[in-house]
């Protein structure tokens, strides 16, 4: 039988395999994987009816519905780029990315063209507008861009897209910086198939399957809820949720077997109750993003005792790195685990050789997954993705073309068993009294207290102490405070000195994220540091 080796065969596939079977319900309407892959083979067609050329860039700027997937499995069988675009950036943040790779053709909803009709005169490469219904009040567009309808083009006659292969790009992910601008991770067809392949094998993802689509798209582990399904001939559900008690209903109403979430939605998760049915077809929830505090962990496994959970670790340019297999969560729980299938993970020192066990290094990650760079970056490009030293693991003396692994930036520690534990960001690691204090592990213990809601860690700069720890917290659950004393009590009493924070400030929750969902340290930090000014 034969393997999916482009994006797009994934739908393609499936749809030949079992053309009846469910793929994807959004607003209360599924389509079998025959509908789906109609509709991709139709959008593929009238993008070529438009004169898409062999990697011109498509973006997409839409909230979970049908045409944001078909759009983005459509536009690699065009012979395209797809450029997903989170629905949560303003106008500006478009702008930005559309110059950055030079946007061709943009996917999206007559009220969003609206918002981003004044920033239109400054794409000057962006050509054509594909609206999914027609505009009550027309936008203004410059003369040169044509604006179509969605319908319009699945009614185009099909004309055979590109010739590509597994090694051309199809994806370019944008990953969110509070400062700065963002990345764009480019990803080729091998890229994101083997990480479907990779994923759905060690969650065992099946065609009973039923996978809830609560992340953002235009993040590399949201995707995979897509990648991972249609690999595995499984049903997606796509949810836009305005509260995350919608995520429980959803997960009741729709029977989900899987659910992949970040820390922040976990926390959130577990402030009520869920429905006991739940539990009888929740086959298993997986953790990306961050750590996972242990005592959301708890409560998410009390919540839904016959759910397996899966603790994950992944960058956007590699897609995912390690698991935690279940069966090791109650030895290790603190632990990331290993390299995933078809993954090599190494724990490297600063001159490239490697760490000795429980030796803190750097998490480099080689293999399949390796993304292609980043687009237009070169300094960045190089920061991030360097040539692997000779001999470092599977890699041989003799071999005379170069290999590029991924440099994570993330500081971890590999046990004399062969486990992975995260200790921090490079980048974001705070200097006191010292020593080098992970911003994880220090939240690790506030939550552990269950004295807060949610929290972030960071250093500010200190005359005596080099950097002190200031934490940012909400108000746990049922609560309108945060008991500071009683919460520092419990940090002296569970902390060495150096890391107890030395300021605690409570707010109104929740507390801001990024566009992927995970809380932005970085920002919380900026803003802490510009009051201070």
């Amino acid at each position: 039988m034969r393997e999916a080796e482009l994006l797009h065969d994934l739908i393609a596939l499936a749809a030949a395999r079992t053309p009846d079977r469910p793929a994807l319900t959004s607003a209360g309407v599924t389509q079998t994987y025959a509908d789906l892959q109609v509709a991709v083979q139709a959008f593929a067609g009238g993008l070529r009816s438009l004169g898409l050329a062999r990697g011109d860039r498509v973006g997409i700027w839409l909230e979970k519905r049908t045409e944001t997937v078909v759009a983005s499995f459509g536009t690699p069988a065009a012979g395209g780029v797809m450029v997903p675009m989170n629905p949560l950036l303003k106008p500006e943040q478009v702008r930005y990315i559309a110059r950055d790779c030079n946007v061709r053709v943009l996917v999206t909803s007559p009220d969003r063209l609206a918002l981003l009709a004044p920033a239109l005169i400054e794409m000057p490469d962006l050509q054509h507008l594909v609206l999914t219904a027609p505009a009550v009040q027309p936008a203004a567009v410059p003369p040169s861009m044509a604006c179509h309808l969605w319908s319009d083009l699945q009614q185009v006659p099909a004309a055979a897209g590109h010739r590509v292969i597994d090694t051309d790009v199809t994806a370019i992910l944008y990953t969110s910086g509070s400062t700065g601008q963002p990345k764009g991770v480019v990803l080729s067809h091998r890229n994101m198939v083997s990480g479907a392949k990779s994923v759905a094998s060690y969650l065992d993802n099946n065609p009973t399957d039923t996978l809830l689509a609560a992340l953002p798209l235009s993040f590399d582990a949201g995707f995979s809820q897509l990648t991972t399904a249609f690999h595995s001939g499984a049903r997606v559900v796509l949810l836009n949720y305005l509260l995350p008690r919608d995520v429980v209903k959803a997960m009741a109403r729709e029977q989900v077997t899987g659910l992949t979430a970040v820390p922040p939605l976990y926390i959130q998760l577990t402030q009520f109750d869920w429905p006991a049915e739940i539990d009888t077809h929740l086959r298993y929830f997986a953790n990306t993003g961050g750590r996972m505090p242990r005592e959301t962990l708890n409560a998410l496994r009390r919540r839904a005792p016959s759910a397996r959970p899966y603790l994950m670790y992944g960058l956007t340019e590699a897609f995912r790195s390690t698991y935690l297999p279940p069966e090791e969560v109650d030895r290790r729980p603190d632990s990331i685990g290993k390299a995933i299938p078809n993954a090599e993970i190494l724990v490297l020192r600063a001159d490239g050789t490697e760490c000795a066990p429980d030796e803190p290094g750097e998490l480099v990650h080689r293999g399949a997954l390796v993304g292609q760079g980043y687009w237009n970056d070169a300094e960045k490009t190089a920061e991030r993705y360097k040539l692997l030293p000779a001999g470092s693991g599977g890699r041989l003396e003799g071999l005379q073309l170069p290999e590029y692994a991924v440099f994570s930036g993330d500081q971890v520690r590999r046990d004399a068993d062969g486990f992975l534990y995260f200790i921090g960001r490079l980048d974001e690691m705070m200097k006191t009294s010292g020593y080098r204090v992970s911003p994880t592990e220090v939240e690790e213990v506030l939550y552990a207290t269950r004295r807060v809601g949610e929290c972030a860690a960071f250093g500010v700069e200190h005359p005596a102490l080099g950097q002190s720890i200031q934490v940012i917290a909400t108000p746990p659950a049922g609560s309108i405070t945060v008991d500071v004393a009683a919460l520092l009590a419990d940090c002296k009493a569970r902390m060495p000195a150096y890391m107890v924070p030395h300021g605690v400030e409570v707010v109104v929750g929740p507390l801001p994220r990024n566009p992927n969902g995970k809380i932005d340290r970085k920002l919380l930090s900026t803003q802490w540091k510009d009051r201070l000014v």
